[in-house]
């Protein structure tokens, strides 16, 4: 098995350059207020499955609804023609440090390399600093999608810290 590189990257102002594109014609974003567990799983089993995210899926339906249905917490939805399209996960529950986390991002699978990316996270990046943290970060690895780093970085992050194991 090939060593795992987890990727740290971050931003303290919102990025001045805008690469993205709008969202595509018939796709909104949606918070999912306080979702359930068996839908928020379902998400995070059908985006996370090809790169195999599993850190989610060995927390009981208890400790996933503490994260989850957390009022600082915000899962957003993006919807393509009403079908759900993919999901990011804001988490704002680091107040003493007035940061937040991009703790999940991805699309569906049927939705990678449509053009949905970078628009949707951008959004997301817009709604984070609508919060106005000191800092904005979030983590990606060698299991994600090939391109997660390099849109991270084109979206305003910058790489802060690489650990392998």
């Amino acid at each position: 098995m090939p060593p795992l590189t987890t990727y740290y990257l971050q931003m303290f102002a919102p990025p001045t350059a805008v690469f993205a594109r709008p969202l595509p014609a018939g796709s909104t974003v949606m918070r999912a207020h306080q979702p359930t567990v068996s839908f928020y799983r379902y998400l995070y089993n059908t985006v996370g499955e090809p790169y195999e995210w599993v850190d989610r899926r060995r927390l009981s339906d208890r400790e996933l609804a503490a994260i989850v249905q957390d009022t600082a917490v915000e899962v957003q939805m993006l919807y393509a023609h009403g079908v759900p399209a993919g999901y990011a996960e804001l988490d704002r529950r680091q107040i003493e440090q007035n940061e937040i986390e991009l703790a999940y991002f991805g699309l569906l699978p049927e939705f990678v390399g449509r053009g949905y990316g970078l628009s949707f996270l951008q959004e997301m990046i817009d709604l984070a600093w609508s919060h106005q943290p000191q800092r904005l970060w979030v983590h990606t690895c060698t299991l994600d999608h090939p391109n997660a780093l390099g849109v991270y970085q084109k979206a305003g992050f910058v790489l802060y810290k690489e650990e392998t194991e």
